[in-house]
């Protein structure tokens, strides 16, 4: 399944392929495939589902708003990258939330500086 998901690319060195401890990803013949490709394998600590949370988290929102329901418009791989880039940009220093009393990541983060 892995080599059809990364047939389309010729090179994937330096890539980061992040996943918990599932025996599927301890493999031999899967990590000596990630190897070969020049994958960097990277493993979240064992029983510790805490370890990639803000990520897991910022990804389901990422993806409930800009990308489902939008499937389509992507026009190509590169395309979907750059839209995944300044959706990360828009997040970081435009995007308000609640939480931070209405102030962007950035702004919430200057904030913070300051008053150190």
């Amino acid at each position: 399944m892995i080599d059809s998901a990364f047939k389309q690319y010729d090179n994937l060195e330096g890539l980061i392929f992040h996943s918990d401890q599932g025996w599927q990803y301890q493999m031999k013949q899967y990590n000596m495939w990630l190897k070969a490709k020049g994958i960097q394998q990277s493993f979240s600590r064992k029983g510790n589902c805490m370890d990639n949370s803000l990520m897991e988290n910022f990804f389901g929102i990422l993806k409930n708003e800009m990308f489902y329901g939008h499937e389509s418009e992507f026009e190509s791989l590169n395309n979907l990258k750059e839209n995944i880039e300044d959706y990360i940009k828009w997040y970081n220093e435009e995007r308000i939330n609640v939480k931070r009393n209405g102030l962007s990541p950035l702004e919430y983060r200057q904030q913070s500086v300051f008053q150190l």
